[in-house]
C-alpha cells in the first residue's frame, strides 16, 4: 500500500504543466466521442447543488432557523436535523474544488495561459461584484448599503480565480503543492486571533487585523475604515479556499489519463482523505479548532466526531467532504456510458 501511495502522488507531482498537454488525445471521461463535457464531474455537480437546494430551504422554512436556531447545535438539536446541515456541507468544498479542475481542463482543451488567465480574472471579478449586488439584495432584501453585505461562497470563488489566474503560470507540481500545503498548514493559524469589531462603541480593528480576518479567522462584521462606514461581513475567509481552488486545478491533470489508470489513482486519492479523516479526527490532536467528545448517546457521540469546522473549513472538514466526492468520481467512472465506451475502445 505504501509503494502504490508514493508512486501515485509521484505521478501527479511529475505531471507535466498543460502547455506540453495540448498534443495529448482528447480528454477521457467525456460523454460521447467530441463530446467537450465530462461525465462524472458534471454529475457530482448536479447532485451538490440539489443538496444545496436542501440547506437554502431549511434556512426559510424551518421556524427555528428563522430564529438563528444552529442545526450542529447538539444540545439542542436531533439527528435528523443535524443531518440536514451536515449533508450540505459538501457543496461548498466540491463546487471550489471542482472550479479549479474546470480551469485546467480549458489549459488541456486548448486555452493559452494569457487566455485563461485573462477568463479567471473577468470571471473573479464579476463574482465578487455579483456577490455584493445580486446575491446580496436577494438574501437581504434592501438597498441600504450601510450594510455591504456578506463574503460568502461567490465571493471566495471569485477571489480564488483571480488568485489562480496568477497560479497557473506556475509548474504544476508547483501548483499542486501550494492547495495541498494550505490545506494541511492552514490550522497552525488557529492559535492566532484578533479582537473583531463588537459594534458602534468598539474599536475598529486596524488594517492587519482586518487582513487577518479575512484572509483566515472570518465571522465577523468588519467597517470599511472606521465607523460610521459601510460595513460587511466575513463569512468565507480566503483560506484555505484558495488552495482548496489551487489543488483542484492539478486535480484537473488526473483527467488526461485512460479511464483505468484515472479510476485506479481517483479510488486511491479518495480513499486515503477519507481514512486520513478518520485518523486525525479519532486523534483529536490537529486538524480541527473543536475537538470531538463522548456524549450521552452513541448516535450523537456520532455527530460530535462529524461536527466539524466551516468557517473557515478545517483540514478535517476538507478531508471529510473532498475525500468522498473523490470516492464518488470514481464510482460515477466505473458506472457511466463513457466507461463502457473507452473500455470497448481499449479492447477493440
Amino acid at each position: 500500500m505504501t509503494n502504490t501511495n508514493t508512486n501515485t502522488f509521484s505521478e501527479i507531482s511529475t505531471a507535466r504543466g498543460p502547455a506540453d498537454l495540448r498534443p495529448q488525445p482528447p480528454l477521457a471521461g467525456t460523454s460521447r466521442p467530441g463530446s467537450r463535457r465530462i461525465d462524472s464531474i458534471d454529475l457530482l455537480r448536479g447532485i451538490v447543488m440539489v443538496i444545496m437546494m436542501l440547506d437554502h430551504t431549511r434556512d426559510f422554512v424551518h421556524r427555528y432557523a428563522l430564529q438563528g436556531f444552529d442545526p450542529t447545535d447538539l444540545a439542542h438539536t436531533s439527528v435528523k436535523l443535524f443531518l440536514t446541515r451536515w449533508i450540505t456541507h459538501f457543496c461548498a468544498p466540491v463546487f471550489v474544488f471542482l472550479a479549479g479542475t474546470g480551469a485546467y481542463l480549458q489549459f488541456a482543451r486548448g486555452k493559452s495561459r494569457k487566455e485563461l488567465s485573462r477568463f479567471l480574472v473577468t470571471r473573479g471579478l464579476w463574482l465578487v461584484v455579483l456577490e455584493f449586488t445580486l446575491v446580496r439584495l436577494g438574501a437581504t432584501f434592501s438597498v441600504d448599503y450601510r450594510f455591504l453585505g456578506m463574503m460568502q461562497v461567490i465571493w471566495v470563488i471569485g477571489v480564488s480565480m483571480i488568485v489562480l489566474a496568477a497560479l497557473i503560470h506556475l509548474p504544476l507540481r508547483v501548483v499542486a503543492g501550494f492547495g495541498v500545503g494550505m490545506i494541511a498548514l492552514h490550522n497552525l493559524l488557529d492559535r492566532f486571533h484578533v479582537q473583531g469589531w463588537r459594534g458602534p462603541n468598539s474599536p475598529v480593528p486596524g488594517f492587519w487585523a482586518k487582513l487577518f480576518i479575512i484572509l483566515h479567522q472570518g465571522n465577523e462584521p468588519l467597517p470599511i475604515y472606521g465607523f460610521p462606514s459601510p460595513v460587511f461581513y466575513v463569512l468565507y475567509p480566503l483560506i484555505p479556499w484558495i488552495g482548496v481552488m489551487a489543488a483542484g486545478y492539478a486535480f484537473g491533470a488526473i483527467y488526461q489519463w485512460d479511464a483505468q489508470r484515472r479510476r485506479r489513482i481517483l479510488l486511491i486519492m479518495g480513499s486515503v482523505a477519507t481514512v486520513l479523516f478518520i485518523i486525525l479526527r479519532a486523534i483529536n490532536y490537529y486538524g480541527d479548532a473543536s475537538p470531538w467528545s463522548r456524549q450521552s448517546t452513541v448516535a450523537f457521540t456520532v455527530l460530535s466526531f462529524l461536527n466539524v469546522t466551516k468557517y473557515p473549513p478545517s483540514l478535517d472538514f476538507l478531508l471529510m467532504t473532498l475525500g468522498p466526492a473523490i470516492l464518488a468520481l470514481a464510482w460515477f467512472e466505473a458506472n457511466s456510458p463513457s466507461s463502457e465506451f473507452e473500455t470497448s475502445n481499449a479492447s477493440a
